[in-house]
């Protein structure tokens, strides 16, 4: 019995039930629920069962009672901080980078005698060096503890806390520390890369490296995301492995000058890219190895896995919430359990013999099939999880790039060796690695187009498929009789029948308005007689809004819409479009003649050659259905200056009114002559100032929906609203509590 892997299981169950779920005195009862089950189980421990049950049950009550003594004296700190206005004396630990506001940067702080790592926004740009002392008086907040107020890679990075500055700041140049040079390291390497490489090859090559995304464009992450190679862009235990062969090569596989240069180069590696949680994991399991060779132990990999993930789990807790973290866990964890089986079937097919050029290439396409494949069938559920996204191709992108990725890891890392005596060299050694880059990138472009690429979790119907897959899976893996061609045949099949229902649901009703959940923002999507229309795109993120709604679209087998509206230029309206654009074709895009408040219109001019001014009313018909646009009555840039759009279908009616406020809806109604409503969607994302008594008592709204974000810091939906809406006796539906919305007339 494996022990420690036993016992890491249970530990790492009462880190997710302590993030997750249960928090203060609540571990406790949990940890002592689970001795009291022990106990029940010693007389019993002789059984195998028992006994991995036992070390389970072992590890859950030591997590339980770590979480609770980290959560007390930790957290509680930093909860006590959350929300208070202080002064900090803030040491930076990282460059600092440019906000629409100003700037921000890490750092760490003190607070009651503990070190806190947090992330501080400053008002102004400045530039900031690690070792930098910065004095100001600053708003903490705490991030976030699962979802909603600030994406949840903060706290699984060690940053708890969020600073925000309230008055004028004292910079004191620092000495930069020994803890400072892996980030000054970092930040060269990054100017060489920037230097050397070409503009279009330059963000691959520093995200292959370094892991530093941040210059990929949208297109670009979209391509790898649906083409299914994202993990090459994200540093993880493939670039730890590729790291490792060096160093064997190096060392020529003797065991102690193994471990002299490897162990070293390891942790410097780690350091480089921010000791994230993938990469620690990858680190720590081949230092084992290093050192079970040193000392002449058998090294197990699932032991290695589990010793690695708990003293990741015992430093932070948190950890268990990283998508890295669990990707690269899940991703290491398929291989152990598929990858010798599923070898063993292929090579039944292409046995691989003989050291012949063809025999060689059999193994590797075998070896290469299965680790993917085994890696994969971990991983798709996370994926589909946290991405909404499930790409079919994926296995054939490996394929055909991982290859190179060695070639490309290796090269950029001579580039940035050259590059630091001289940058003729790196530039001449960078010109020769972009061809592969250029290779990996057009494989990913053209393969991301293919049609049904990838499948979307929107769809309720994939999400059945997945879990008619998954129990396929099961089947073949604990039945006595291995079946899996017949397995693989009946996927295909309940994936034909899934993608068909997907396709057709949109035509079983004659008229659908769907409000897409994008945060603190509007994107709805119109639907009849087999033509979409959207009005406006925007949300909390502006490629996040366009992924909510593309995915939702592709998930139908819509690829190309009728139309665009959009109401006015508020980010939070528009902000989506220029991302959308690359998803979805737009046939033709409907504009307001209103002020460019957050200067948008020129990336939302390059989204379709065909505009439509909106300078009168419009109407759009097709069959039964019409679209009527009505155009801002004032041109400029406040809540006054938004186009309304009124979907109609023979009993079917439904107004949108943007951000219009009260004054604005009064004289709409004084302007036309609407319909009584089937649907509303709140104006202004439900603010005490738009949706009024007026205009309920006018159109008598059967449903009012409110495109609205979670915990947003406008207050939104009002509770002036709430109460005008209850009076009307209309039902309410509010994406940030039920999500995205489809009326169906």
């Amino acid at each position: 019995m494996r022990f420690l892997l036993w016992f890491t299981m249970g530990y790492a169950a009462a880190s997710a039930l302590g993030t997750y779920l249960i928090r203060g005195n609540g571990m406790l009862i949990a940890a002592l629920v689970c001795v009291l089950l022990m106990l029940a189980g010693f007389r019993f421990r002789q059984a195998p069962v028992i006994k991995r049950g036992l070390a389970l049950l072992l590890g859950c009550t030591v997590g339980c009672t770590a979480f609770f003594a980290y959560e007390s004296i930790v957290l509680g700190p930093a909860k006590a901080a959350d929300g208070q206005i202080m002064p900090l004396t803030i040491r930076v630990t990282d460059y600092s980078w440019d906000t629409d506001y100003g700037s921000a940067a890490d750092g760490v702080t003190e607070l009651n005698g503990r070190e806190y790592k947090l992330r501080f926004y400053l008002n102004d740009r400045t530039d900031l060096e690690p070792g930098d002392i910065i004095r100001i008086n600053a708003k903490l907040r705490l991030t976030d503890e699962g979802g909603q107020r600030e994406p949840t890679f903060h706290r699984t990075s060690g940053i708890l806390l969020l600073g925000y500055q309230r008055q004028d700041m004292t910079l004191i140049e620092g000495e930069p520390t020994w803890r400072d040079y892996p980030a000054i390291w970092r930040n060269e390497l990054k100017t060489i890369i920037e230097t050397c490489f070409a503009a279009d090859t330059f963000a691959f090559a520093k995200a292959l490296l370094l892991g530093d995304k941040t210059d990929l464009t949208y297109a670009q992450t979209t391509d790898f995301s649906v083409s299914g190679i994202s993990h090459i862009v994200a540093v993880s235990g493939l670039h730890v492995s590729i790291l490792c062969a060096l160093i064997f090569v190096v060392s020529r596989q003797r065991r102690y000058l193994t471990a002299v240069i490897g162990i070293p180069v390891l942790v410097l590696f780690a350091a480089l890219v921010g000791f994230t949680p993938s990469v620690n994991r990858a680190v720590l399991m081949q230092i084992l190895m290093m050192l079970a060779v040193v000392v002449d132990r058998e090294y197990d990999p699932p032991t290695a896995l589990a010793f690695a993930c708990l003293v990741m789990l015992i430093h932070c807790p948190l950890t268990i919430a990283s998508v890295g973290f669990q990707l690269s866990v899940a991703s290491v964890a398929g291989i152990f359990l598929f990858y010798e089986k599923l070898n063993g079937w292929l090579q039944k097919y292409l046995p691989g013999k003989g050291k012949t050029l063809r025999g060689r290439m059999e193994r590797w396409f075998t070896s290469s099939v299965a680790v993917t494949f085994s890696a994969t069938v971990m991983t798709v559920p996370l994926c589909a999880v946290y991405f909404g996204t499930v790409s079919l191709i994926g296995a054939l992108t490996n394929l055909l790039v991982l290859f190179v990725i060695s070639a490309i890891f290796y090269g950029v890392g001579l580039v940035c060796l050259l590059g630091a005596f001289s940058i003729l060299l790196g530039t001449y050694a960078a010109n020769l690695v972009s061809w592969p880059i250029r290779y990996v990138l057009t494989v990913a472009a053209t393969l991301a187009k293919v049609p049904m690429a990838a499948v979307y979790t929107a769809s309720p119907y994939i999400v059945l498929w997945l879990l008619f897959a998954y129990a396929l899976i099961a089947w073949v893996t604990f039945s006595r009789k291995k079946r899996p061609a017949l397995a693989s045949a009946i996927a295909v099949i309940g994936l034909s029948i899934s993608l068909m229902l997907s396709f057709l649901e949109t035509l079983t009703c004659d008229y659908r308005v769907t409000a897409v959940d994008v945060g603190q923002g509007q994107c709805l999507i119109l639907q009849s007689e087999g033509s979409t229309f959207l009005v406006d795109c925007g949300g909390d993120y502006d490629d996040g809004a366009a992924d909510e709604a593309a995915r939702l679209l592709l998930s139908q087998g819509i690829s190309r819409i009728d139309g665009l509206i959009l109401t006015h230029y508020d980010r939070d309206h528009a902000g989506g479009v220029p991302y959308l654009a690359h998803r979805i074709a737009i046939e033709r895009i409907y504009l307001p003649l209103t002020e460019d408040a957050d200067g948008l219109l020129k990336a939302v001019l390059s989204a379709c050659d065909e505009q439509i001014p909106i300078d009168s009313d419009i109407t759009i018909s097709f069959g039964d259905t019409q679209i009527r646009i009505f155009p801002a009555k004032n041109a400029g840039s406040g809540n006054d200056s938004c186009a309304s759009v009124l979907f109609q279908r023979e009993k079917c009616d439904t107004l949108i009114t943007g951000d219009l406020n009260a004054a604005a809806e009064r004289q709409l109604l004084a302007d036309h002559d609407l319909p009584d409503l089937e649907v509303l969607i709140a104006g202004h994302h439900g603010s005490k100032y738009s949706t009024c008594a007026e205009l309920l008592a006018a159109t008598a709204p059967d449903v009012v929906i409110i495109s609205v974000g979670a915990d947003n810091s406008y207050g939104h939906p009002a509770p002036e609203v709430l109460e005008r809406l209850e009076e009307t006796g209309c039902a309410v539906y509010r994406t940030d509590k039920h999500g995205t919305i489809t009326y169906r007339g």
